[in-house]
């Protein structure tokens, strides 16, 4: 259930941005980075029992009157002017209510009128298949919805969809259709295929990594993002054009206490 801070604020046709609790947790980095270079501003935040319940700091910082403000698991940012929000997830989905919370979802893009919904992602490149292996480590899905809205935009930019693999790999046989399939995605493919059956207008974008240091990922997959939806200008190329947030000083924990020496 979306929880607005004050006034319930209108999403009508507004493009929403999510993340995927992914290898990497790329898609959330990816996120991370819209939220502090836009200045998006927090509206409201989701309140569910499908996600590890987790508060803490201000993860977007910018001076110490801000820096102690509460954030928790699940919150909604805006940039009107654009027409952009954004829901930023910080803890992992509890297995056991992931269809319900892809359920949540969908029922809350839908009744919030967004006028499409981009799903940030990531699959394990170590799971790829022979195709796969060709070209760009960027991928990208399309409901039917949004193949009539946006399809063609997307082939222009070159951008290439994602392969449907064989249901048994390493084995030739022609009577077995290929299948979607996202290894270490998450909700990916399940909220996908739930936005082709509720007819949404959404998109996947997605990259092939391994875990570690995903920061160069969520560049990538940033970048790849703006090269469609224009959210910053082209004016700076690569790390330059992104504001890092103040909580990545803290991805890896805090460095090593001298003393040890």
């Amino acid at each position: 259930m979306f929880v607005p801070e004050a006034t319930t604020p209108s999403f009508k046709d507004f493009t929403l941005i999510l993340p995927a609790i992914a290898v990497g947790n790329v898609g959330q980095l990816a996120v991370d980075l819209m939220v502090s270079t836009l200045g998006m501003k927090r509206v409201g935040y989701m309140h569910t029992d499908c996600l590890v319940p987790m508060v803490g700091p201000n993860p977007y910082s910018t001076s110490a009157e801000n820096a102690g403000e509460l954030h928790t698991t699940a919150e909604v940012y805006t940039d009107a002017e654009k027409k952009l929000a954004v829901l930023q997830i910080r803890s992992p989905i509890i297995q056991s209510r992931s269809r319900k919370f892809r359920k949540l979802l969908v029922s809350w893009i839908k009744a919030s009128e967004f006028s499409q919904t981009v799903v940030l992602s990531s699959s394990h490149a170590y799971q790829r298949d022979d195709q796969q292996l060709k070209g760009t480590l960027l991928r990208y899905l399309v409901t039917p919805a949004m193949q009539k809205a946006s399809g063609a935009a997307l082939s222009e930019l070159g951008w290439m969809e994602m392969e449907k693999v064989s249901p048994f790999p390493g084995l030739v046989d022609a009577s077995a259709e290929p299948r979607l399939s996202i290894p270490g995605g998450g909700i990916t493919k399940g909220l996908f295929t739930e936005g082709c059956d509720e007819e949404l207008c959404l998109a996947v974008v997605l990259v092939f990594c391994s875990e570690g240091d995903n920061i160069p990922d969520a560049f990538t997959l940033v970048n790849h993002l703006n090269d469609w939806l224009l959210l910053v200008g082209n004016d700076k190329q690569g790390p330059e054009k992104w504001k890092i947030p103040s909580s990545w000083k803290l991805l890896f924990g805090n460095s090593h206490p001298l003393s040890i020496f």
